[in-house]
């Protein structure tokens, strides 16, 4: 054992320790940045969605809690909620035990589909003619395909040879 110690001690030894230090340090770096990017930085993102969710709570939501229970959101208080499960049954929940809004209500989402039904409305309008107008002209192609007689082609050998017919 003490000669072990002394061979590390010699001179030898000493140049040997400050490559591998360099080396390690170069794979403690390594880690550490693949623990920040695959570990550290998700969560970080994760927790920052959480915090802007749990903010833009109103009353009327619908919400899910931590241990799957669903309800509509009576009382948003500062670090509490009231969340309305049936018709008589209201449970008190910290807001860190929300896990996600279902159906958020506001007046941002009732006005969209005003928007959307004022944009439908003259795409309906402009799309009913046009329907019509395919609709007309498929009577017109019944009607055509109907009134249309077969004729027979025969061919009939050119004066250039034998090789070559026309039709008629």
């Amino acid at each position: 054992m003490s000669a072990l110690i002394t061979t590390l001690m010699a001179g030898g030894g000493a140049a040997g320790t400050s490559g591998s230090m360099t080396t390690t340090f170069i794979t403690f770096g390594l880690i550490i940045l693949i623990f920040y990017f695959l570990i550290i930085r998700p969560q970080k993102k994760r927790d920052k969605e959480t915090k802007n969710m749990l903010a833009a709570m109103k009353k009327g939501d619908k919400i899910v809690s931590i241990g799957g229970i669903r309800g509509t959101l009576v009382i948003v208080k500062e670090t509490t909620v009231v969340v309305k499960v049936d018709d008589n049954t209201r449970i008190e929940f910290s807001k860190s035990a929300i896990a996600q809004i279902l159906d958020k209500k506001s007046a941002t989402a009732t006005e969209k589909p005003s928007k959307a039904a004022s944009k439908e409305t003259p795409v309906e309008t402009v799309e009913a003619p046009v329907k019509k107008k395919k609709a007309t002209s498929s009577k017109k192609a019944a009607q055509s395909v109907e009134d249309a007689e077969v004729v027979e082609e025969t061919p009939v050998v050119s004066e250039d040879g034998p090789d070559k017919k026309e039709t008629k």
